[in-house]
């Protein structure tokens, strides 16, 4: 299994499941990424955070901390 973390640049991956839990969880699914649903990874900044994502045609940055819980396929 793979994290968004891990994903490179100009690919879509598809959400597999979300870890983690409470305010960080709700964090990240108000920003609409859920089960399912396709992401593409623009751009990860030099150091790697953050990493800026298209999700239903919204253009998100993700921290690098909240893109470890997300698991990809």
């Amino acid at each position: 299994m793979k994290t968004l973390k891990e994903i490179s640049c100009g690919q879509t991956v598809k959400v597999q499941k979300l870890t983690g839990e409470g305010p960080v969880k709700r964090r990240i699914m108000d920003m609409g990424i859920t089960k399912g649903v396709d992401v593409f990874v623009r751009k990860v900044a030099p150091l790697g955070d953050p990493i800026e994502v298209t999700v239903r045609g919204y253009e998100l940055s993700i921290r690098k901390a909240d893109a470890e819980m997300i698991i990809v396929e």
